[in-house]
């Protein structure tokens, strides 16, 4: 049970981004350069959101705060709070839920199991995984309307219009 575990906190990330990739693949031209828009600014707002999180609250690793509970694979001690994982997991399965519902809802579960496994290895408390997982799905959410905002706004000024009649013409 315990290979399982593992294999879940420090790999499923692994199957979900190649999830996300198979959706972005599917997608016409301007799907791809939304989504692509969307991973991009998703990430850069869970950087700023796990940074913010960790500055304002600090919680020590499971393994640091109770030595006899040893983590099932080498992690550092340092702040738990939130978890990185947890919170790409959240991203991706926010991204992938707008263009695939039951795929979203496929990455959304392996999002789930990854935040439950990170618990279940001791490198974190759930309060990790819940806001992790909270902040990977309030950045993929802020990211969608963003990028809406701003491909609303070309497309009011004729931009995709004069941008997409230049690609056609050096082709």
């Amino acid at each position: 049970m315990n290979e399982l575990i593992v294999l879940i906190a420090q790999y499923l990330l692994y199957l979900l981004v190649l999830i996300a990739a198979g959706v972005w693949l599917t997608r016409d031209r301007r799907g791809k350069a939304s989504l692509a828009a969307e991973a991009v600014v998703g990430l850069v707002i869970v950087g700023i959101g796990i940074v913010l999180a960790s500055h304002l609250h600090s919680d020590p690793r499971p393994f640091v705060h109770d030595p006899h509970s040893a983590p099932l694979f080498p992690h550092p001690a340092d702040n738990g709070f939130p978890s990185d994982h947890s919170a790409a997991a959240g991203l991706l399965a926010a991204l992938v839920l707008r263009y695939k519902r039951w795929l979203g809802a496929v990455v959304a579960a392996g999002a789930v199991a990854i935040a439950w496994a990170r618990v279940a290895a001791h490198v974190h408390h759930a309060q990790d995984v819940v806001a992790g997982l909270g902040v990977g799905l309030a950045a993929g959410a802020l990211a969608a309307w963003l990028v809406h905002l701003l491909v609303r706004r070309v497309e009011l000024r004729g931009g995709w219009r004069r941008a997409e009649s230049r690609m056609e013409s050096s082709s």
